[in-house]
This record gives C-alpha cells, sequence and structure tokens, in this order.
C-alpha cells in the first residue's frame, strides 16, 4: 500500500484498488495526466485497502470486484463499518461485466460500475461525475441496476450460505485462488505463506464446503460467483 499526503486546493484525490499491480500502475500513468485528479494511494489487498482508505480519506474510490479476501465489496463493507456517512465515493473498475457483480457491489454502496475496457479520459470523467454525486456506469449495465430495484432482475438476492460463511478470511482468499486455477505454489507465492500451509488451508475448504476434491470445489465456487 502506499499513500500520498499532499493535496492540491481543488484536486479530486483517487485511491486505487486492484491485486494487479502493473494495472493499477497502468491507471496511474493514465490519469497523472488529468487536470484535476491526483492519486492519493493505492493497494492490491483488502486489509490495506481499507487500512490506506480510512487513512488518506480520498474523494474517489476506484475499486477492482475480485479479489483475494472478498473482493471489492469486502472493501466498501470494511471502509463503511469504519467511517461511516464519512466514507468516500466508490467507482467499480473491473473486467467484469456479469449482472451478479454489477448488482452485489452496487448493493455493497458502490456509486458506479465501469468496465477495464474504458479508456483514460473516459475513466477520469467517471471519477469527476461520481465525485460531483452522479451513477456512472458503463453502457448496459445500468439496466442492471434498473432491473434489480425494480424488481425484474433474474438475479436473485444474496442468500445465507452457512458453508461459505464458515470460512475464514484466509480460507476465503484461497478458495478463490483455488477457483481462479491457482497450483498450491502460485497460492503460496500470491498469499506468502508455505506450500504446507496452503495445503492445510485448502484441506479445511473442502471439509467445511463438503467437497471431495478440488474439482468439484471448483465447480462448487463456479454456482457462488467465486473467483
Amino acid at each position: 500500500m502506499t499513500t500520498d499526503a499532499t493535496e492540491g486546493a481543488g484536486t479530486c484525490t483517487v485511491f486505487l484498488v486492484d491485486d494487479h499491480a502493473v494495472f493499477r500502475s497502468g491507471v496511474r500513468a493514465e490519469l497523472a495526466g488529468e487536470n484535476g485528479l491526483r492519486i492519493a494511494g493505492e493497494s492490491g489487498t483488502v486489509p490495506e485497502a481499507v487500512d490506506g482508505i480510512v487513512a488518506s480519506r480520498p474523494d474517489v474510490v476506484l475499486l477492482d470486484v475480485h479479489m483475494p479476501g472478498g473482493g471489492g465489496v469486502a472493501v466498501l463493507r470494511g471502509v463503511r463499518d469504519r467511517l461511516g456517512e464519512d466514507a468516500p465515493v466508490f467507482l467499480a473498475l473491473s473486467v467484469s461485466d456479469a449482472a451478479e457483480d454489477v448488482i452485489a457491489t452496487i448493493r455493497a454502496g458502490a456509486r458506479g460500475y465501469v468496465t477495464k475496457t474504458i479508456d483514460g479520459a473516459e475513466l477520469a470523467d467517471a471519477v469527476r461525475r461520481v465525485a460531483d454525486g452522479d451513477a456512472v456506469f458503463s453502457p448496459r449495465l445500468a439496466g442492471f441496476v434498473l432491473d434489480s430495484f425494480t424488481g425484474r432482475s433474474s438475479v436473485p438476492e444474496p442468500a445465507l450460505d452457512p458453508e461459505l460463511d464458515s470460512l475464514t478470511r484466509r480460507e476465503m482468499e484461497v478458495l478463490r485462488l483455488l477457483a481462479r486455477g491457482y497450483t498450491y505454489r502460485e497460492i503460496a507465492e500470491e498469499l506468502f505463506i508455505s506450500i504446507k500451509t496452503v495445503e492445510t488451508h485448502a484441506s479445511n475448504v473442502l471439509r467445511k464446503t463438503q467437497q471431495s476434491n478440488r474439482n468439484a470445489l471448483t465447480r462448487w465456487a463456479a454456482t457462488r460467483h467465486i473467483g
């Protein structure tokens, strides 16, 4: 996590949350030349993002949806739990344009949702607009939200899931990476833990979700849009 405490008058400050450092670097470069915008900080993990946002108090958070540790929704909830009404505005910036991702993120409190196909100028405009109070969506995504709140959406309300709720934060991180096809070694490198620890977490996940093997677990995770 990095933060920048300096701020000019009339500047809209932005905090970047994405678990891919190369992508964050690209967004930072795209926004660097935009008048009135300044990057206040960035992070690639949920806990660091929550801490960084609370510490830097940006105007807008650009938020990835799919990240280990609960994703963008976990960041939203963590910041809102700590800052309440003083929480910044959140704009989801995701590779996913799936209705369930859009609706879940907006229900959690995001002000807008744009996909990563957006260009730099459009992204800067979207940031300014949500900072000014507008709701901003990539083409066709607004329809998902309207359908959801008018009762016409085919995406169900989130249901209680005892098996999912039984997982610890670290087990959820391992589950998400397993669902993405990561090997145990890759998970260990991603989470900075040993392969043996990954194996232990994976075993716990299989037991708690009542799945017999990794293939079954991947299918189970896919039905819950985990990954």
